[in-house]
């Protein structure tokens, strides 16, 4: 009778356990020009859908600052910074509470199979 019990029990703790950890979201990537931590229009669209998808969740959020190769490496780490901060302060005018806000500067990163791939701030939410 207790081996019976067990059996009927396993597939609740077998659903319990999948359903525990949702997979991780795929990073959201917004786009800078060269030079520039300016959010364009499009820019600042993704950044709006990215903060309705943080609100919908209770993780952290973590800004990925990038910048493409060309020039000093201080000067990359600076505009990695400066990017992956202008995404954090409007992803806080969208309603996304600042503590929740991780940045991250990555600094250069080699150029990618497009030049402004390189150029990026990635969004990832925890969720």
């Amino acid at each position: 009778m207790r081996r019976r019990t067990l059996f009927a029990a396993a597939p609740i703790l077998l659903a319990a356990a999948c359903t525990s950890a949702p997979p991780p979201l795929p990073p959201i990537a917004v786009f800078f020009t060269a030079d520039s931590a300016t959010l364009e229009p499009e820019a600042l669209e993704v950044v709006a859908g990215a903060a309705q998808r943080a609100k919908a969740t209770t993780g952290p959020v973590l800004v990925l600052g990038f910048a493409g190769p060309a020039g000093g490496v201080a000067y990359n780490v600076a505009l990695s910074e400066a990017r992956a901060q202008q995404v954090s302060d409007q992803l806080v005018r969208n309603g996304v509470a600042r503590e929740r806000i991780r940045i991250i500067p990555r600094g250069p990163v080699p150029f990618e199979s497009i030049a402004t791939e390189s150029r990026r701030v990635e969004i990832r939410i925890d969720g």
